[in-house]
């Protein structure tokens, strides 16, 4: 049910001006939600919720006896040979963080722990194993495919993505974008952007 978003458990992230004083531990995080009703009974219905995730990681946590991202980068990144994606900023040199802002806020947000970070090389690799279907074992594949596409957008303070493949190009292409305003981004402008890197890509190709 939570691998699906079907449990009906309240998104964390939703709760009232939640990125503007963002937790930093589950059990801040799930206080939040504790005493919310739920959005539906299990099961019957959809709704994507982050608090799914937070919960899947804890039961990792409890059933394997270490952290979610070792078990990741036993499972996922080192058979894929994904070497600089990272559990959190502070693995990194910051040096090598691209800056990310917020409109109408002076403030460089790259220091803000945000979860796991990866290069864009990085990001296009797993895309590749994602459609490729080499990332899954036995049955995963159908799973994922009945409840995701196999490509990537992602939006928290500072920072957009788009990573999608092109089948036709047999090609991934990553966007990363630095600067994001909550009350009035529009993911229209980045898919327009984006669209046209894809038409540039595409004539390069047939030159």
């Amino acid at each position: 049910m939570m691998v699906q978003h079907r449990s009906g458990i309240p998104n964390y992230t939703d709760t009232y001006n939640y990125w503007a004083n963002p937790k930093e531990s589950s059990e801040e995080n799930l206080a939040l939600i504790l005493d919310q009703p739920a959005t539906f009974k299990p099961g019957k219905g959809y709704e994507y919720s982050n608090t799914n995730y937070l919960l899947l990681s804890e039961l990792i946590q409890k059933v394997t006896g270490e952290s979610e991202f070792h078990y990741f980068k036993k499972e996922i990144l080192d058979p894929l040979g994904l070497k600089n994606t990272f559990a959190s900023v502070k693995d990194v040199n910051l040096d090598d963080v691209m800056s990310g802002f917020y409109v109408g806020h002076d403030t460089d947000l790259k220091t803000d722990d945000q979860g796991m970070v990866a290069t864009a090389q990085d990001v296009g690799k797993f895309l590749r194993a994602l459609n490729d279907g080499i990332v899954f074992k036995g049955g995963e594949r159908e799973i994922y495919a009945s409840i995701y596409v196999f490509n990537h957008t992602g939006l928290v303070p500072g920072y957009r993505t788009i990573a999608k493949y092109d089948e036709d190009m047999d090609a991934v292409i990553v966007q990363f974008t630095n600067t994001t305003n909550f009350k009035g981004y529009n993911w229209n402008i980045s898919e327009v952007i984006y669209n046209r890197i894809v038409k540039l890509v595409r004539r390069g190709q047939n030159e």
